[in-house]
């Protein structure tokens, strides 16, 4: 029995199947027709006629991405950058996202990732190790390891 091969997409139609699954930045759209092996010329038509049309609207479609990452507040906002970039968005385009003052979300985020990663009498240097590593600032990482040890002993205390 032979398998049928299916006749292959247009670029158009590749280009809007893949954004009814999930927005995509312009740049990781014109890397996913390259693999599929559409031609340089028809991925550029495509891309102006998907402009043209609003289908990508780069802008708005980073700010709702830094907005949902932002909300969970498990990661730090250099970490959501980095993220941001790796999907194809320009990075003027995620500075103008961050909100002015970020260091109270920051603070949570870190105190949220610790107290959930780690348990009383971890040694102080883990969890700031840890922070780090999650694109925390130094202030921020210092300021929430002292709290959460400050709470380890002061449950120590009452036991």
């Amino acid at each position: 029995m032979e398998k049928k091969t299916k006749p292959k997409m247009s670029c158009k139609a590749k280009a809007v199947d893949l954004l009814s699954r999930s927005d995509q930045s312009k740049g990781k759209l014109i890397q996913k027709l390259r693999r599929a092996k559409y031609e340089q010329e028809e991925i550029e038509e495509v891309i102006e006629w998907l402009e043209e049309k609003h289908y990508i609207n780069e802008e708005a479609c980073c700010q709702r991405r830094f907005e949902n990452m932002y909300e969970m507040n498990n990661c730090s906002v250099k970490q959501i950058c980095v993220k941001l970039l790796q999907q194809g968005f320009q990075r003027d385009m995620i500075d103008e996202c961050i909100p002015d003052d970020i260091h109270e979300h920051e603070y949570k985020s870190a105190m949220k990732l610790a107290s959930h990663k780690f348990k009383a009498g971890t040694d102080p240097r883990k969890i700031m190790q840890y922070l780090y590593m999650k694109g925390f600032g130094y202030d921020i990482s210092q300021n929430v390891t002292e709290d959460i040890t400050a709470d380890w002993n002061c449950d120590e205390e009452y036991e």
